[in-house]
């Protein structure tokens, strides 16, 4: 599995999803799209790539893809799963190789006849609290359908954005819940089934 960080990058608890995954028996590696020129500068470059479906993070992608599926240990089917923006990633690369793409909270792409296009199956997660990506699911539901690709797209209604993510947030946890972001254990597990 290749495991696409969130907007905030390479972070721990992008490396707890990876490690979640090994633990299932999975091969998980995470790269980092951030690593060149700053941070400014690649959150920039990088979310620009994501709506262009362009670019350097789309290379680094493509390149892990192959890196894994040539080890011994791999089975040659590769899977891409994605949380925020790593979300919108996993969905834009359906149609790039992978034999799975899980994007959760992804954004969808401008052009989702074109992500969508010969895409691998898709198993999305969303959540019904989530403002920023309101309707989501059942566009991309809708896409997927009109093309008879195999999927499993679900709309959490206990959740918010960021659901699976168990980020420590201390005093400030009820104001984002309240502002529909945040880890809602019920969907997060269901989601990982």
């Amino acid at each position: 599995m290749v495991v696409v960080h969130d907007a905030f990058g390479l972070t721990d608890v992008t490396r707890t999803h990876a490690d979640r995954l090994s633990a299932a028996g999975y091969l998980a590696l995470v790269p980092d799209l951030y690593s060149r020129g700053g941070m400014l500068r690649c959150v920039k470059a990088t979310f620009s790539s994501l709506m262009s479906g362009l670019g350097q993070p789309y290379r680094d992608l493509d390149a892990v893809r192959s890196w894994v599926a040539g080890r011994e240990d791999c089975t040659g089917r590769v899977g891409v799963i994605g949380f925020c923006m790593g979300g919108g990633f996993a969905l834009m690369t359906a149609n790039r190789g992978f034999a799975a793409a899980a994007p959760n909270y992804g954004p969808l792409p401008k052009d989702l006849a074109a992500a969508l296009d010969g895409a691998c199956p898709v198993v999305a997660s969303y959540g019904a609290w989530d403002r920023l990506l309101r309707g989501a699911a059942a566009v991309l539901e809708a896409g997927l359908a009109e093309r008879g690709i195999p999927h499993d797209v679900k709309e959490y209604p206990g959740a918010g954005h960021g659901f699976l993510d168990r980020f420590n947030t201390g005093p400030a946890t009820p104001l984002l819940r309240v502002a529909g972001f945040g880890y809602h254990q019920p969907s997060a597990e269901d989601a990982w089934g």
